[in-house]
């Protein structure tokens, strides 16, 4: 249904989660090396459960590699916490792709200026940022409940 990017992600317990939502959801979940991890850790199977084999998994050297194989009509969301646009504000539409950066240093800053009329962020209050899975989740499930 949508199509989540996770670009360089370096926590394998959030990787193995967000494969349980898009598992979940029927999305695809883009994976941009480098990779924190290797995805035979047993901390992202175990994260991800069983059900790590069904995900519908994808690996990409760079967001350009990925993006080139897609259509020129794709759109792509960056998910950021320097943007003042919520993501509750956009019409999603399946097969968008919901692009996230890594734990620690987020998406980076060239991207995002390239991509400023894109970019999306979590309105939040008392924390500079959530974690990433946590991120993931919301962001899917209102494009999913937008669906309904």
């Amino acid at each position: 249904m949508f199509n989540i990017v996770l670009v360089q992600p370096e926590i394998p317990p959030n990787t193995g989660n967000i494969g349980r939502l898009c598992l979940a959801t029927g999305s695809t979940l883009h994976l941009v090396r480098p990779l924190g991890f290797s995805t035979d850790d047993r901390t992202l199977k175990r994260a991800g459960l069983d059900y790590w084999r069904e995900v519908d998994l994808k690996y990409w050297e760079s967001l350009g590699e990925l993006q080139a194989a897609q259509s020129a009509a794709a759109r792509y969301f960056y998910l950021t916490t320097k943007s003042d646009r919520a993501y509750y504000g956009v019409q999603f539409r399946p097969g968008d792709f919901l692009v996230f950066g890594r734990e620690t240093k987020g998406l980076p800053e060239p991207l995002l200026k390239q991509n400023s009329e894109s970019t999306l962020t979590i309105p939040m209050c008392g924390t500079r940022s959530l974690n990433l899975a946590t991120a993931v989740a919301i962001v899917l499930f209102e494009a999913v409940r937008q669906q309904s």
